[in-house]
């Protein structure tokens, strides 16, 4: 008998057991648990495509009827407030402080307008979303003023200082802050426009210190926009705060503020406009919008469109598979469990 066989064995009990990478048998490992795989029949397609147009459709017609509800009033003004002499030199008349910018403007109203009527400025071709415009802010000195540490402002670049000073509130968005003024009368009464709480709540508390004031703003050889008052903390500036929302679009709307009387059909309202803010040195479109509003919204028939085409899509897909059905008869075939 050969020697070595009773050590060899002793050797390997007591050699260590590698840890084996199988996984322990379950049915939830090995995907073998219980399941329902549904087959779409023929007749659950046609049912599936049926439903959704018959929910859409309807859908689609509200958001329609709501939307043609609302009341909107539309005026494009920045060549219109041109004296005709300047209309070849539009950069020489609104860069001067010589030539007077007021216009005035009697619209019509078409339809009865229920208070509140929403007063927005439109600007076209106007990209708010440039990446290096919607830099060129500093939240933090929005939020703590010229306490913030100089780290927080170079994205202000070139809005940073100004004659050796910082300014506050820094950067591009805040510097070309719009500046057109819009006054508003019916039979030569003065119609109050409230710019209160046109802002987000959370923007005014969170993001724009109550305690945080103008500093050395708009002092420059180049003004871009408004300027603003140093004595009016910068959470109670609700046009600034809307401003420095910026739009995704080129073509974008903001809330100027509200007139919060009843407006009757065919009423005229004349509309003194102060026309300041430069949108000729990039081909831009300024437009004074008034509009209602309804449990939608504002004016905009995309959302009820959509639904209208897809529910007529559906209908139309559930119409074309129900004659294909007829047509063409396939051999029925057993189903079988997912299981099997």
């Amino acid at each position: 008998m050969d020697g070595s066989g009773p050590s060899t064995s002793i050797a390997a009990a007591a050699a260590p057991k590698t840890a084996s990478r199988k996984p322990k048998y379950s049915k939830f490992t090995q995907q073998d648990l219980p399941a329902c795989r549904p087959f779409l029949t023929p007749a659950w397609v046609i049912s599936l495509f049926m439903l959704i147009g018959i929910i859409f459709i309807p859908i689609g017609v509200s958001c329609l009827l709501a939307s043609h509800s609302v009341v909107e009033i539309l005026y494009r003004y920045e060549t219109d407030c041109i004296p005709e002499e300047y209309w070849s030199n539009k950069m020489a008349y609104i860069q001067s402080d010589s030539i007077s910018k007021n216009c005035t403007k009697i619209m019509r109203v078409p339809k009865h307008m229920k208070a509140p009527i929403y007063i927005y400025y439109q600007l076209d071709n106007f990209y708010q979303n440039h990446r290096r415009y919607v830099k060129s802010r500093s939240d933090k000195e929005l939020l703590k003023g010229l306490k913030t540490k100089d780290t927080y402002r170079k994205d202000c670049v070139p809005e940073s200082y100004s004659n050796g000073l910082r300014i506050v509130p820094c950067g591009l968005i805040a510097w070309s802050l719009f500046n057109d003024t819009y006054q508003f009368f019916f039979e030569s009464v003065e119609l109050n426009v409230n710019k209160k709480n046109i802002s987000w709540k959370s923007d005014r508390e969170h993001k724009f210190g109550k305690d945080i004031y103008p500093y050395n703003f708009q002092n420059g050889t180049l003004i871009g926009g408004a300027r603003l008052d140093p004595s009016v903390p910068l959470s109670e500036r609700e046009d600034l705060i809307v401003w420095m929302r910026t739009a995704a679009l080129p073509t974008f709307r903001k809330l100027y503020g509200r007139i919060e009387v009843d407006l009757q059909a065919n009423d005229f309202i004349t509309v003194k406009i102060q026309n300041n803010y430069n949108v000729y040195s990039f081909g831009g479109k300024k437009s004074l919008v008034l509009s209602t509003t309804s449990w939608l919204g504002g004016k905009n028939d995309f959302m009820g469109m959509i639904y209208i085409v897809t529910g007529a899509l559906c209908f139309f897909l559930a119409l074309v598979f129900f004659i294909l059905h007829i047509k063409v008869q396939y051999p029925r075939q057993p189903y079988f469990s997912a299981n099997r």
